[in-house]
């Protein structure tokens, strides 16, 4: 308990990873700055599908300065982050992720929705947990977990703490351990 665990994902983003970024970066945005609907269109998540939700908190998770836009700094720092963190860091970053209002808190609400949205895009329910658990069920199960001060909410440190202790709730959430995998796939989709 309480170990610091790593990620097995240790790639680097490559120079000419970094210069074909910046072209279509440079390509959808002339501006230098991405809105929400150009982050969608540039990873080609439908405006009104499924990985809408998810792709919005993507956004305000890279978008480091609360402007509502992301400039190409702030992407690149995203991408570094998820590619090169720690497990801490990218706890942080998954954090902001869950927390969609931007409380400070993640609620089962925000757990349920989230879960939804993850399991019909990654089909993340598989290995560790019973595939037949619901949306419910997998948030409950994270709060009994996580919510060391069992006030229905769980809190940053929390989340970490849990996270790093509990290989089945870290396993839950490892779709935001890794969000580069689905940052490039849809890059390439779309090159």
């Amino acid at each position: 308990m309480g170990q610091t665990q790593q990620t097995e994902n240790c790639k680097e983003i490559d120079v000419k990873d970094i210069q074909d970024m910046y072209k279509k970066f440079v390509m959808e945005c002339p501006s230098g700055l991405l809105f929400l609907h150009e982050f969608k269109r540039f990873f080609g998540v439908d405006p009104t599908g499924e990985a809408s939700d998810y792709a919005e908190n993507m956004f305000r998770a890279f978008d480091r300065n609360d402007d509502n836009t992301i400039d190409f700094l702030e992407f690149v720092a995203a991408l570094n982050l998820v590619f090169r963190g720690d497990l801490e860091h990218k706890l942080r970053w998954s954090f902001k992720v869950y927390d969609k209002d931007g409380n400070g808190f993640v609620d089962k609400e925000e757990l349920r929705m989230l879960d939804i949205y993850l399991y019909s895009i990654k089909k993340i329910f598989t290995d560790m947990c019973d595939p037949q658990l619901t949306a419910d069920e997998v948030a409950d199960r994270i709060l009994r977990a996580v919510d060391s001060d069992g006030d229905g909410h769980i809190n940053l440190e929390e989340f970490i703490r849990g996270a790093q202790e509990d290989p089945w709730v870290l396993n839950m959430l490892q779709l935001d351990m890794n969000p580069a995998g689905w940052v490039l796939e849809q890059r390439r989709a779309h090159f």
